[in-house]
């Protein structure tokens, strides 16, 4: 009896066993009925504490990855038979060739000519499907080009713009939605001066294109700040400078080797930086750096380009409560202030030349202004929604402003009498930014996750287009070599040349690069410590050195 018992029990166990091995077996030629109501019923006959909606999701997920493969495994069977097939062709050729007593390098020839057609017909059905998979298996030569260097953290809110000094002193700017514009030392990370006369999220920052002051000993004094926030402005009366304690700018300096010297009755011309705010207005403002002694900079040998991402939490971020700025001067009224906009001013520019701005705001319009006298100059007028960025030519009298009516229009200020304006059209969603490059091209980001390439003289179609998985923000242009830097919304930042081709992403982890979206780049070519800045919704900018001749040359 427990003899009979013990046998019965273990045909039992096998025989379940053939029946859950037999369940599992997925038929190719089922139906999609049967494909996804298999799978349904074994769960339904299982003891499981997840939820149905997620045990629902799974089998869906799990239910696409195996179509996935069988269409795979359906296709490789196909080039199976076409290998065969071919093979067979090619035996048939060759006993044809010895049929007729050819010589054996004519046999040779031909048969290395047959094999050579069916390697290329091979390598052009394989080489779409599997072109992703081969790019995550790249070599790590290119790691050494991008890295990390610096992190500028002293903001409260996410940083909205970036931008570096065209003249002497060469400082960071950033604009921030915490209300403030904040000046750094590229070499130290150290904050230098913090605006505050915004009452709104400054939303972009521009340094003036020429002009300087002059610069004695450890002291700086630097451009004009021309600066925008979003909410309604405060203006107030004082234009007060303040200067760090401790330094008498007629005096001598306490180091004997450096003193300071008397500037010329007649006071240099003055620098200007731009930027735009939400409270309607743009600002522009005077102030004075004193740099720091910069320190020995870390090893960054390990701060790699690498194709890893890495999630990361909130407590990654930098510390809100923390404020490095907090004891750097601040400069709370401005020199003057441009008031003519309806909305948010979103973004600012200089003109070249430095005697007129640019602004483009919510309001459906851009405004050109004297800078000297704040009168609004002209009004341009023709987009259909809100402005989202603006952007001048170097060397000529040009602006592009773009919009969220998926297009961005040129205007051309070089004939006084006449201002003619081009649309250029070809985008499907928001355009976030478009900007000039050297020559006659221009650079327009989208939300449709595209970036193209335009040539003034054919507005017709795009040169270039660069298709990405993400939205793309305020992009830059590198122009002596041609390189633009694309922040997207999915924290990652890429570069690409003018023609299309990826050159690089830079690096994020958990120990480096953006947590949150990357809103804006800017280039500083020819910086020795730092050539590429971004900033992002991490309330942090971040200094990179990318080592251009080493990215061109691996393209």
């Amino acid at each position: 009896m427990p003899t009979e018992s013990g046998s019965c029990s273990a045909a039992r166990q096998a025989k379940q066993k053939r029946k859950s091995h037999s369940l599992s077996i997925r038929r190719t030629n089922s139906s999609e009925q049967e494909r996804t109501g298999l799978p349904r019923d074994m769960l339904e006959g299982q003891d499981s504490k997840l939820p149905s909606s997620v045990r629902s999701t799974l089998l869906e997920l799990f239910g696409q990855i195996e179509r996935e493969f069988e269409n795979l495994y359906i296709e490789n069977l196909e080039l199976r038979r076409e290998i065969e097939t071919l093979n067979e062709r090619l035996a048939a050729e060759g006993q044809a060739i010895d049929g007729a007593e050819l010589s054996k390098g004519q046999l040779k020839t031909k048969a290395s000519h047959s094999t050579s057609q069916l390697s290329q017909k091979l390598k052009t059905t394989y080489k779409a499907s599997t072109s992703k998979i081969v790019s995550s298996f790249k070599t790590t030569t290119s790691r050494a080009v991008c890295q990390l260097v610096k992190e500028y953290i002293g903001h409260r809110d996410g940083i909205w713009d970036v931008s570096v000094a065209r003249t002497q002193p060469v400082v960071l700017g950033t604009a921030s939605a915490d209300h403030t514009a904040l000046l750094w030392s590229i070499e130290t990370g150290r904050s230098l001066a913090k605006y505050t006369g915004h009452v709104g999220s400054v939303n972009s920052i521009k340094f003036h294109p020429s002009e300087q002051l002059a610069l004695t000993g450890n002291y700086l004094w630097a451009p004009l700040l021309f600066l925008g926030t979003s909410q309604k402005n405060l203006l107030k009366s004082s234009r007060s400078l303040v200067i760090p304690q401790g330094v008498d700018l007629a005096g001598s300096h306490p180091c004997s080797s450096v003193c300071w010297v008397m500037l010329p009755p007649t006071p240099p011309p003055p620098c200007f930086l731009s930027s735009a705010s939400g409270d309607q207005t743009a600002h522009v403002w005077r102030y004075a750096v004193q740099l720091p002694v910069p320190q020995p900079a870390a090893d960054s040998s390990q701060q790699l380009c690498g194709e890893d991402e890495v999630e990361c939490s909130d407590k990654d971020e930098p510390d809100a409560d923390a404020d490095p700025s907090s004891d750097c001067p601040t400069i709370r009224a401005p020199l003057t202030s441009l008031k003519s906009h309806q909305g948010v001013v979103i973004a600012a520019d200089w003109l070249v030349g430095g005697k007129q701005a640019v602004t483009a705001s919510w309001d459906r319009t851009a405004n050109l202004y004297d800078v000297e006298t704040s009168e609004l100059v002209h009004s341009l007028t023709g987009h259909d929604q809100e402005l989202t960025h603006c952007c001048t030519h170097p060397t000529q009298r040009l602006v592009v402003t773009s919009s969220r009516d998926t297009t961005f229009r040129l205007w051309d200020f070089r004939d006084p009498s006449i201002h003619s304006v081009n649309v250029f059209q070809g985008h499907t969603d928001t355009v976030t930014s478009a900007v000039f490059t050297v020559g006659d091209n221009v650079v327009s980001g989208s939300d449709d996750r595209t970036v193209k390439v335009w040539d003034l003289k054919n507005m017709r179609s795009p040169i270039a287009t660069i298709r990405t998985d993400s939205a793309i923000n305020r992009i830059n242009v590198c122009v002596g070599q041609k390189i633009i830097a694309l922040p997207h919304d999915n924290r990652q930042v890429r570069l690409f040349d003018m023609s299309g081709v990826r050159l690089a992403r830079l690096p994020r982890s958990s120990r480096q690069g953006h947590r949150r979206m990357v809103c804006g780049s800017a280039w500083s070519e020819d910086h020795p410590v730092c050539n590429l800045f971004t900033c992002g919704f991490d309330r942090q900018a971040i200094g990179w050195n990318i080592n251009i001749p080493a990215l061109l040359q691996e393209k």
